[in-house]
């Protein structure tokens, strides 16, 4: 099955999961910052097997619900990113990146 190019729609989805998990995660409530980051993830999904493979291999090892809520950031994060690339300059006018997002990315790097 061929997989369709993102949307706006689904970049807008994508942003505002990962805004709602990233303030989960930070108020520390770790359940709740992993499911969101999930359905961020899950948003059109470039392999649909990806996160089981991430939830099982996390399960595998003995991480604490602090490490896989990172864990599950970082593949959000990595996913929005590849959405958002997906779009092109005037899809990306309609639907800018969240200043605090931005704030986030740069102090990642």
């Amino acid at each position: 099955m061929t997989r369709i190019p993102a949307t706006v729609e689904q970049v807008r989805e994508g942003q505002e999961y990962f805004k709602e998990g990233l303030s989960f995660h930070e108020a520390k409530n770790f359940k709740e910052s992993i499911e969101v980051f999930k359905k961020c993830a899950l948003i059109n999904p470039y392999d649909p097997v990806h996160v089981d493979d991430l939830t099982r291999k996390l399960k595998q090892g003995s991480y604490k619900l602090l490490q896989e809520s990172v864990a599950y950031m970082g593949c959000a994060a990595v996913h929005l990113n590849k959405l958002i690339g997906e779009l092109d300059d005037r899809q990306k006018e309609e639907v800018p990146l969240d200043p605090s997002l931005s704030q986030v990315f740069r102090d990642w790097e």
